[in-house]
Order: structure tokens, then sequence, then C-alpha cells
């Protein structure tokens, strides 16, 4: 089962890269900054499609960040519950996959997008859904929903007996999920930060296969949002 579960998920999260570049692939993002930029090796794929010129990541652990120098990108090291250490109108491209389910403060994560970003400039949010059908049948059987069984760093997978990494552990608390957006939520939360939301795709649906989440996003297991500021 865990292996069949491992499958799905990275079935899905291929599918997820795939419509974040198609999602960036429209015109050039001179400017790019990606939040939680990891080893650099995904953002420098992102970079590529963008058509940036230049390239910035924060990322907090210290080790990952020069890895990630080593694909070119200027990285600050610091955390993302902190103001953003940029000034404003910063970029024309904000990207970050798999991150915001990590922030202790969703207002602070998306007003600080929102700040350093042109007028005209864009963010690519993709995140885990509340709503995917294993989340919900994970719910009705009294679990933890799956997108929510890391929560502790002492033990992974609290709440679910099907939980890919149950009993492992976390090295550190950042890498904890705190919130997990539906649908619905996550296009209000960029609404009410003053983002238009242009664009929303899915992928994943388990455990069919994973190109179903694009026809029916609602119910995906990863979903992905483009998002401008259309003002000051």
């Amino acid at each position: 089962m865990t292996s069949l579960l491992m499958r799905l998920y990275e079935s899905a999260a291929n599918l997820n890269r795939q419509n974040i570049l198609d999602l960036v692939a429209d015109r050039q993002y001179a400017d790019l900054c990606d939040l939680g930029c990891d080893d650099g090796e995904w953002t420098a794929v992102v970079a590529r499609h963008a058509k940036a010129e230049r390239i910035y990541g924060i990322e907090i652990v210290p080790e990952r960040a020069r890895l990630a120098r080593s694909h070119g990108i200027d990285v600050a090291e610091s955390d993302l519950m902190k103001p953003f250490p940029y000034s404003d109108e910063s970029f024309d491209l904000v990207h970050a996959n798999q991150v915001v389910e990590h922030v202790g403060d969703i207002d602070h994560f998306f007003a600080e997008t929102r700040r350093v970003l042109r007028v005209g400039g864009v963010a690519v949010i993709s995140t885990e859904n509340g709503s995917s059908w294993h989340n919900i049948f994970a719910a009705v059987m009294g679990w933890q929903i799956f997108s929510l069984t890391n929560v502790s760093k002492r033990r992974q997978g609290l709440g679910n007996p099907l939980a890919m990494h149950r009993g492992s552990h976390l090295e550190l608390e950042t890498w904890t999920h705190k919130t997990i957006f539906n649908y619905r939520g996550l296009l209000e939360v960029l609404e009410v930060h003053g983002f238009e939301v242009i664009q929303a795709t899915g992928a994943g649906y388990h455990p069919l296969p994973a190109y179903l989440g694009r026809l029916d996003r609602r119910r995906s297991h990863f979903i992905t949002m483009k998002a401008a500021k259309t003002g000051p």
C-alpha cells in the first residue's frame, strides 16, 4: 500500500510541476523570486521557462541555500515569517511550490508577496488541497487528513494509518504543516490580499490518473493559482 501511495503522489507531483511551468511560460518574467527555494534545482527549471534574467530565492536551511547558489540563484537565508529582504516592487514573478502550508502567518506571507511584486507581476502559488478525494476519505474515516499528518516534529503520520512517512520525525519545526487550503480558501485569501486570480489548475486525483485533477481541480491533490498584482 505504501508503494502505491508513493507512486500516486509522485505522479501528481510531476504533473503539478508541469502545471507550474505552463503557467510561467506565457511571457518573460525578468526578475524571479522563489520562496523556499530549497537546493535551487527546481527554481532553475522555473527560471528557464519564465525566461528570467535575474533569479532570487529565500531559504531557511543554510546547507540548502549553499546548494541553490551553485545554480546561480541569489539566495537570502531567512525565515518567511520575517519581512522579505527585498524592496517594494522588486519582482515580476514570485513562485512558491509546496511552501505556503508550512507558514505560520498566512497574512504576512501574502502581504509580503504582494509588496515585493511589481504592478502587473504575478504570484504562482501551489499547495495541497484539503478537499482532495484522499483527504475527504481520511476525514470520513475519522482520521487526520493526509495533508495534516505532519503537524509534529516528533512523529509524522499522526492520526492516519496510511500516511506515507508514518513514524518518522522532522528535523525542523518549519517543515510541519500549519495551514491547508481548500480551493475556495486559497482563491479568497489571494483576493483579500489584493490579487486577481487569473488562472487555476490541479494535479492528482487518487486513486485515478493524475491528469483528472486538471479537470476537477476542486478535488485534486494539488491546487495551483496564478494571481496578478493589478494595482499599487
